[in-house]
């Protein structure tokens, strides 16, 4: 499980950084739906790009710590959470968004028990002292 968890985090901090950087490039046309959105939502958007980046920098800075730290991970999971849980308000208040949005609301909500569940599989294979874990410590 704890192999899982390392992939995992990894996968997630990339796809964030991808994801990131295509809105910090494209703005409006990164969105579905929002090209004629306008110069706010542009700069909005480009912003929000730069910070969900740096939200996939977090998760690759836990991927790398020997062993993974369960607390962050909760903490990381639970900042997606809450993205689909927003997403979820959307819904309530203006109705349904394009499909592409959905999939991702379906992904922000179905993902962070997955990571909740993972989250202490490292720090259970390599407890404090453990050699192997003090061993990647001083290698990384």
């Amino acid at each position: 499980m704890a192999r899982v968890l390392r992939i995992l985090t990894q996968l997630m901090g990339w796809a964030c950084i991808a994801i990131g950087l295509f809105h910090v490039a494209l703005g409006n046309a990164a969105i579905p739906g929002a090209g004629s959105a306008g110069t706010t939502i542009d700069s909005w958007g480009r912003f929000m790009g730069s910070s969900f980046a740096g939200y996939g920098l977090a998760w690759l800075w836990a991927a790398r710590q020997r062993p993974i730290p369960a607390r962050a991970v909760r903490w990381l999971a639970g900042v997606f959470l809450l993205g689909g849980v927003g997403r979820l308000l959307s819904l309530a208040v203006h109705g349904w968004p394009q499909s592409f949005q959905i999939a991702l609301a379906v992904i922000e909500l179905g993902l962070p028990p997955v990571f909740f569940w993972l989250a202490d599989a490292d720090e259970r294979a390599h407890p404090p002292g453990d050699k192997a874990t003090d061993g990647w410590a001083r290698a990384a």
